[in-house]
């Protein structure tokens, strides 16, 4: 199945995965206010959605996502800025209070990928760049092709980053490691971040395809209840206490064990079979 409602994003569903792929290759996949619109629409629907187990996010031709459209920042750096150019920095016709309550609404994707009950896996066949990388970042996993350039970009072009990488990227990284990429803008391949553990795999370019929807499919047969609370549990583990964890896990455990999808898989167990999840 395939769910349009801009040509910026193409959304298909098959097996129960979701794949979201950024479209405009031409562009390396430039944000778009459409794109971005159609991204934030999509996840709060699939959000509810007990049929798709899991989301992809991708981007079409060889690149993930290069983030804003820098070509549409220089315009609003002349003297006849198009009102309506930039993706991530808001119309310039707009006050600053304004521009940054408008930039902080369409951000939200991030949380979205970041939050959403639902496994999220970024596959990156090409270069993740601004917020094209924070978006990357707030998925749940990441595969990349092995020579993938994954960057901050920011202050190549002069910007401080939006889209949550700041913080997805400490955590994954590491303080000292997340402030040597925002301030140099130093760029890493995908077999690089792999060692770091930014990514979690990087398989070659043409093998990329083929691995992706393998593990895809892995993922999708996992218990996407149970996944959902788990997310909430890691989530809650990188900003609270561990008394407010474990109110947390305590809660989510009852209700898991509530589920069809518990109560079947103990019998499987017992059983000495494999498990099938539905999502209930």
């Amino acid at each position: 199945m395939t769910f349009t409602m801009t040509t910026d994003l193409i959304e298909t569903t098959q097996g129960g995965i979701t794949t979201l792929t950024m479209n405009r290759p031409a562009s390396r996949n430039a944000l778009t206010r459409e794109m971005l619109a159609a991204l934030s629409e999509a996840l709060q629907r699939l959000a509810l959605d007990a049929s798709v187990r899991l989301i992809v996010l991708t981007g079409a031709g060889q690149a993930f996502c290069s983030g804003g459209d820098v070509k549409a920042f220089a315009e609003t750096a002349n003297a006849n800025p198009n009102p309506n150019a930039t993706a991530t920095g808001g119309p310039m016709t707009m006050g600053f209070d304004q521009r940054v309550t408008d930039l902080r609404a369409r951000m939200d994707v991030a949380r979205l990928l970041h939050e959403i009950p639902k496994p999220t896996l970024a596959v990156i066949p090409g270069p993740a760049a601004g917020a094209g990388f924070s978006m990357a970042l707030a998925c749940d996993m990441r595969i990349a092709a092995d020579d993938a350039k994954l960057t901050t970009a920011f202050s190549k072009v002069g910007l401080s980053g939006d889209f949550g990488g700041s913080y997805f990227l400490t955590h994954l990284v590491g303080a000292a490691k997340a402030r040597e990429m925002y301030f140099t803008g130093q760029v890493l391949r995908g077999d690089e971040a792999q060692r770091i553990g930014l990514v979690n795999r990087a398989v070659p370019a043409a093998q990329l395809t083929e691995a992706a929807a393998a593990w895809a499919h892995e993922l999708a047969a996992l218990p996407t209840v149970a996944v959902g609370y788990m997310k909430r549990n890691l989530n809650a583990g990188l900003r609270s206490s561990l008394a407010d964890v474990m109110d947390a896990e305590a809660i989510h455990m009852i209700r898991c064990f509530e589920t069809d999808d518990h109560k079947g898989a103990a019998v499987a167990f017992v059983e000495k079979r494999v498990p099938r999840f539905e999502g209930r």
